[in-house]
């Protein structure tokens, strides 16, 4: 089974944030319209729906392609991930005239942290796991 190596890789990556971004858009749907609660954000929820999933997918076969025959951890490769997309998410909602709250820059320093553990977890067991069962790992 060693054909398309980097596809599976590729799907492998996008596949546990997609599952993940269905269950948030689920809740902010029905709390944003059953409930009535007021969450503008449909202006910058494409980021997370479009790119979050595709920069998993890519990530996972830079991992596959340049660094698993190496001495570097998939969980430590993957937690560095939000590096990128935190500041990717900032420009995209500054570029759309999203106006961030000043509460998430005062929480930054303390969510960074637990979005870089919780994305080290994410690709070790998860991506690992689905890795292992396309055979790619």
């Amino acid at each position: 089974m060693n054909k398309h190596p980097y596809l599976r890789a590729y799907l492998a990556g996008i596949a546990v944030p997609t599952v993940f971004l269905l269950v948030i858009m689920t809740s902010y749907t029905i709390i944003r319209y059953v409930w009535d609660v007021p969450i503008p954000i449909e202006r910058v929820i494409v980021f997370p729906m479009a790119a979050v999933p595709n920069a998993w997918g890519l990530w996972n076969v830079l991992y596959r392609a340049f660094f698993a025959g190496r001495r570097v951890s998939l969980g430590v490769f993957g937690g560095a991930l939000p590096l990128l997309l935190a500041p990717g998410g900032y420009v995209v909602a500054r570029l759309l005239g999203f106006t961030v709250p000043h509460v998430v820059f005062v929480l930054a320093p303390f969510a960074l942290p637990v979005g870089l553990i919780i994305y080290y977890l994410a690709w070790k067991y998860f991506v690992g796991f689905l890795n292992a069962e396309l055979g790619i790992a």
